[in-house]
């Protein structure tokens, strides 16, 4: 029997996860702001055949102490429908996932911008939906306090419903252009939507032809509770953090079990967890590689992840003791609770924990491009992934090394394609084509 084909998406905003990756000897410091290097470096993870080049977002500068914010690269950044949009015209295949706020956009909006995209790249677009965290963005859209988590999810799926239906106002075959009887369109093949929802009202119809794809994938990256239930009733391919295979396991096994319960196949979903890969000729040299990365990071810029991770002011607590206890926050939820289980899991002091949190203290393989490819094979074969989403350590030469040396290790071993397949995002994740509501209720 053939081994699982794994699928393989790229994290590229910012370009590089870890705070010091900038300063890494080589590396591009402004990689995050250069369209010509996200241009190299988009051809080159093309050629590899990645399935997706993942543009996450925010919408906050000012969201830490700014002797920690003047050594981020993060501050200046593309906006990711802008940056893709031109990407996609130096591309064919690579799919182009966005970021797109149901907490701070409106559902017309993001609609209309993810049918254009995937126009434009003629079927490659994918919509990372977030309910966004950081609750300093909600003081850049005329809030004085983020709205409450809970309440951010029950939003965001009836969000969900309004864009999906919006993208469903036109039949495949609404656009006649009927030039002999002057006739451009076919009433009877469009739909208005006439929602009237507890948070959002949205008449339609989309002033756009539906989606190459029907809809652009639908991405999700929530880990709390609430999070895997949208992830379970929405999405086709779920972004996550999980720090080992067993925690793999288990969020794998909970969020596909809870597609079974909405009546979804859970086949219908692929989870590309986290994974930021450095890659050596032998262990020692990656493992070397790791900690000079991690060595560039400032005190303060760890601190500030620490603090963000919490979603409280870590510099007021004892940097050489324990982690006091921390009370749930407005903020993500997963994210402190990723923090406060690496604490108590390594004894961490506040200072190790801030260290670890300010490079990157997520999923990490490190090591050849054998030991990464045996790592990544467990992973799909015990069913704790069905695939990754890519981190590179610095840039270009860490994903330099990704695509020249692990790519081929894992083509060898008959885990990742060799050609493309297909031509749009759902023809590379092996994902099926959504008909029309009017369909799926006739059907």
């Amino acid at each position: 029997m053939p081994p699982r084909q794994l699928r393989l998406g790229a994290f590229m905003r910012p370009a590089s996860i870890h705070t010091g990756a900038w300063r890494y000897p080589g590396a591009w410091p402004d990689a995050n702001f250069n369209f010509a290097h996200l241009k190299h470096l988009i051809r080159r993870l093309e050629a590899a055949k990645f399935d997706a080049f993942f543009m996450a977002d925010h919408m906050a500068v000012l969201n830490m102490p700014m002797d920690a914010l003047e050594r981020s690269h993060t501050a200046t950044s593309f906006e990711p429908f802008t940056l893709l949009s031109a990407l996609s015209q130096a591309t064919e295949h690579i799919g182009l996932v966005a970021t797109g706020s149901t907490t701070f956009d409106a559902p017309y909006h993001i609609a209309r911008r993810f049918a254009s995209l995937d126009h434009i790249s003629n079927g490659r677009a994918g919509w990372n939906i977030v309910t966004t965290s950081n609750p300093d963005a909600a003081l850049n859209f005329g809030l004085d306090e983020h709205m409450e988590h809970g309440e951010r999810y029950k939003r965001a799926r009836e969000f969900y419903d309004v864009v999906t239906g919006l993208w469903d106002s036109w039949a495949d075959d609404a656009f006649i252009r009927d030039v002999d009887d002057g006739i451009f369109f076919d009433p009877a093949k469009m739909h208005v939507l006439g929602h009237k929802g507890k948070y959002l009202s949205v008449r339609g119809p989309l002033n756009i032809a539906r989606p190459v794809q029907g809809w652009p994938v639908i991405v999700q990256a929530g880990a709390s509770d609430s999070g895997r239930q949208l992830a379970a009733e929405t999405a086709e391919a779920v972004f996550t953090a999980q720090s080992n295979l067993a925690a793999g396991r288990e969020f794998y096994a909970d969020v596909k079990g809870r597609m079974q319960k909405v009546g979804r196949d859970p086949e219908h979903m692929k989870i590309l967890p986290a994974c930021f890969v450095v890659v050596g000729d032998t262990v020692a040299e990656a493992k070397a590689k790791r900690a000079k990365l991690d060595s560039l990071v400032n005190y303060a810029n760890a601190i500030a992840s620490l603090s963000i991770a919490l979603g409280h002011d870590a510099a007021k607590f004892d940097p050489d003791g324990p982690l006091p206890e921390i009370p749930e926050s407005n903020a993500s939820k997963s994210g402190r609770e990723r923090a406060v289980a690496l604490a108590k899991r390594e004894s961490l002091t506040v200072r190790e924990l801030a260290q670890r949190l300010g490079g990157y203290s997520g999923l990490a393989m490190v090591g050849t491009p054998q030991t990464i490819a045996d790592e990544m094979a467990e992973w799909v074969e015990t069913r704790g992934s069905d695939g990754f989403t890519v981190m590179f350590p610095y840039l270009p030469g860490g994903l330099d090394d990704f695509v020249d040396r692990v790519v081929p290790e894992l083509q060898r071993r008959g885990l990742f394609r060799r050609e493309y397949s297909g031509t749009t995002l759902r023809d590379h994740l092996g994902l099926a084509r959504p008909g029309r509501a009017a369909q799926r209720k006739s059907a």
